[in-house]
């Protein structure tokens, strides 16, 4: 089982907050620091600092840390054109030594978008299959080769595939709850299917559904990694979790009650095994306090003993 800390950044923390998380994921042994992409803090509380963007973010933390994975969870379509994209990504694949991975998906935080004057069309599934196929495109072509695209939303004409990754596949992960065509574009074009904020009857749900979409595709359903993503509270104590509670504005009894990761070592452990048995091969912990990296190494060190690995 792979590990990987998941942030919100938007909410309110400084490149230094999320420099600190990703150096302390990586100090105890997580497979991965992955960050949300957007630009407007969700609900109330204090905005400060203001909005990260996701790749500067990430280009900055591929030369600060030496191990761990960086990526997004994940990218809106509606941000950047896709060849750009592909250079963004495969630019910061170069810098961290191939540590990168693109989460790709359909946006959906409509005021964001008006917020900053981004463009927010009604099918955005059409703008993530074009994507998907473009910047994989792009990746798998020979350097000394160009790359053309023509599709109804985006068009490419003899595109120099440069810069190429460092990896010779850079992970896309592709997610969401949608019946029909979140699976088939997950067993079209990604290397791993991420269900998030479900609870365990609807998780197993869609992984049985993205593996049928894998086999109707002809591909063998192994090849695809399967993940999910939960809000985590996690402490030693009663007390810690009052704590950690109430640094993101909740109760611990809410938490509970939802489809989060909460509790101390013992419940935490005993939700990942239940998650294992789903078939999940990576877990998300979504932490919502960047100020707090302590509960990173909490997380790390004494639930799931990583560092000691």
């Amino acid at each position: 089982m792979e590990y990987c800390i998941f942030t919100e950044p938007q909410q309110g923390a400084s490149y230094d907050d999320q420099l600190e998380f990703a150096r302390t994921a990586e100090r105890t042994g997580f497979t991965g620091f992955f960050r949300s992409d957007h630009y407007l803090r969700m609900g109330d509380g204090d905005p400060l600092p203001g909005p990260t963007d996701a790749w500067t973010t990430l280009a900055g933390l591929a030369r600060e840390t030496s191990r761990i994975r960086l990526g997004t969870l994940v990218s809106s379509v509606t941000y950047r054109v896709p060849g750009i994209l592909a250079i963004q990504v495969a630019q910061v694949d170069a810098m961290s030594d191939g540590r990168v991975e693109l989460g790709l998906g359909t946006g959906w935080f409509e005021r964001e978008h008006l917020a900053y004057g981004i463009p927010f069309p009604s099918r955005r599934f059409d703008l993530l299959e074009e994507q998907l196929q473009l910047i994989t495109g792009l990746w798998s072509t020979s350097p000394d080769d160009t790359y053309s695209f023509e599709g109804a939303h985006y068009r490419l004409d003899a595109a120099p595939a440069l810069p190429q990754p460092v990896q010779s596949r850079i992970p896309v992960i592709v997610g969401g709850a949608g019946p029909r065509r979140t699976p088939e574009l997950a067993a079209r074009f990604a290397t791993e299917f991420n269900i998030g904020f479900q609870p365990e009857h609807v998780i197993a749900e869609k992984f049985a559904g993205v593996r049928r979409a894998c086999e109707e595709a002809g591909r063998d359903p192994s090849t695809l990694k399967l993940s999910v993503a939960l809000p985590t509270l996690a402490g030693a104590t009663a007390a810690e979790l009052d704590r950690r509670a109430a640094a993101i504005r909740r109760e611990v009894s809410d938490l509970r009650n939802e489809v989060n990761i909460v509790g101390g070592a013992d419940e935490i452990r005993d939700k990942v095994e239940r998650l294992r048995a789903l078939g999940a091969d990576r877990v998300y912990l979504q932490l919502m306090d960047l100020r707090d990296p302590g509960q990173v190494a909490f997380l790390g060190e004494d639930v799931l003993g990583l560092t000691a690995r």
